[in-house]
């Protein structure tokens, strides 16, 4: 089926900040896609900045982004504003080849390259290793942006042969060989409640 376009949700936000941290807030932002409308001064050391936000970019760690920036000193409010045209696409990942619904999300083309790559070194850390690799990818519009590897675990088949039976060694070897082929294609990757809770927040970068 063929999409005309697609529409994503914006707020109306105002902040509320000492006027020190006025350079840290505009870059906050115009970082989260956000449009600058005016900033005002409401007395002599606050300033009160009313921007324009998706809400894809406020339900994530925008707060946490914010206070830490402020030091604590800045507030948040902000309304809903309507749907806006803009160019979205859905970011896929797979274990192995196979893509994981669950782990699925659609994004601003602009940030796919980005978090594509932080998602796949965020589950590479998280993705319990297993006795054959695991191939980390991430894709959208049918191109692979990053991919990562969680390699196998080495389970060492010779260590009761002793002395130089190299005959004996080659076959334990490849027996193992072709064993961690067929789990590769029968094993699935087992995810742990981690993985999913990586996805829910953005690269602090």
């Amino acid at each position: 089926d063929f999409v005309e376009s697609t529409m994503e949700p914006y707020v109306s936000a105002t902040i509320l900040f000492p006027e020190k941290y006025l350079g840290a807030m505009l870059e906050l932002c115009t970082t989260h896609r956000g449009e600058i409308q005016n900033h005002t001064y409401i007395d002599e050391t606050r300033v009160m900045l009313k921007c324009h936000l998706p809400m894809a970019e406020i339900v994530t760690d925008f707060y946490d982004k914010l206070k830490s920036k402020s030091q604590g000193f800045a507030s948040f409010d902000y309304e809903e504003s309507g749907y806006r045209t803009s160019d979205l696409v859905k970011m896929e990942v797979l274990l192995n080849g196979e893509a994981v619904d669950a782990l699925a999300a659609v994004m601003h083309k602009t940030m796919v390259v980005t978090v594509g790559r932080d998602i796949a070194k965020r589950l590479k850390e998280v993705i319990r290793r297993q006795l054959f690799d695991i191939i980390i990818q991430t894709a959208a519009n049918g191109k692979i942006v990053a991919r990562e590897t969680v390699k196998q675990l080495r389970k060492n088949v010779t260590a009761k042969c002793y002395g130089g039976d190299i005959t004996r060694k080659m076959k334990l070897l490849n027996r193992q060989k072709e064993g961690k082929k067929r789990m590769k294609k029968i094993g699935r990757v087992e995810l742990p409640q981690e993985a999913f809770l990586s996805i829910m927040t953005k690269s602090q970068s």
